[in-house]
């Protein structure tokens, strides 16, 4: 080996640690975050063969319809708050032209619990006063909270209230418990218990008491969900007629519902 080729391998030798070491220390800058907008929205709709609600057909036993938006306001990832509105086409005594749900609330998450506590106006507009001469919209609290045992069984219970049952002075007061399995390819069963306990009116109007139940099972597809689900209460044909105007709306009813929901992380 000449001393020229002995140089130059122990410049390498020298300088190649350096070179490494001075290659690590120019480290690439940090990729930037990306700033996660605390906004969110839901919205979708519903078309159904009979619009029940608890138990009392709204569309007179023929199909219906409904569309919803909301708008989310997420502080954390446990957190939110949220208002939005929701419009149904019903057939109901007082002939309005629909219903029209307003409604507001927050939705703190712990763990495994969930809960939902919020206000909802009923709105009833063009109703005519030939059959009731008084204002059926009605201002309802409530509160839902919901347990998920594990990934398979969830639970929960619902409470609402109203000081004014569709303006009649009776007090209105609901309380349901609620089960839900969730299956294998995105098939579902789940259920529901209530009890609707009703004031005495003011107006001369006939309120009862009674029990509300379905059970019934679900697909979904994507952002589509059919669900299929009887419904029943204990009210008689008599009590039906005097308190929901036809005696045909408060018993047993086999529903279908095709239902289509989108959030913004849908879209993202």
């Amino acid at each position: 080996m000449n001393k020229f080729t002995t140089a130059v391998l122990a410049t390498i030798a020298l300088t190649g640690p350096a070179a490494a070491a001075d290659l690590l220390s120019k480290k690439s800058p940090p990729a930037p975050v990306m700033a996660v907008s605390p906004w969110d929205f839901a919205a979708g709709g519903k078309l159904m063969s009979d619009y029940n609600f608890r138990g009392i057909s709204q569309s007179d036993r023929n199909p219906s319809t409904t569309a919803y938006g909301e708008v989310r306001y997420n502080f954390s990832d446990n957190y939110q708050m949220y208002a939005g509105a929701q419009g149904y086409s019903v057939k109901l005594p007082t002939s309005p032209s629909m219903e029209l749900d307003l409604f507001a609330g927050v939705r703190p998450v712990y763990g495994a619990l969930s809960f939902d506590i919020g206000v909802m106006q009923y709105v009833y507009p063009g109703e005519s006063k030939t059959v009731a001469p008084f204002n059926t919209d009605m201002t309802e609290v409530y509160g839902k909270a919901s347990y998920a045992i594990n990934d398979m069984f969830t639970v929960g219970a619902n409470l609402f209230y109203t000081p004014d049952w569709l303006g009649t002075g009776s007090t209105g007061t609901y309380a349901s418990a609620t089960a839900k399995v969730t299956l294998p390819h995105n098939f579902a069963l789940s259920g529901e218990v209530g009890q609707y306990w009703l004031g005495k009116a003011n107006t001369g109007f006939s309120t009862y008491d009674y029990t509300y139940w379905n059970a019934g099972a679900s697909y979904t597809y994507k952002l589509a969900t059919l669900d299929l689900r009887y419904h029943d209460t204990t009210l008689t044909k008599t009590e039906c007629a005097n308190m929901a105007g036809n005696r045909k709306w408060c018993g047993q009813a086999y529903i279908a519902t095709l239902s289509f929901d989108i959030t913004g992380k849908d879209i993202k």
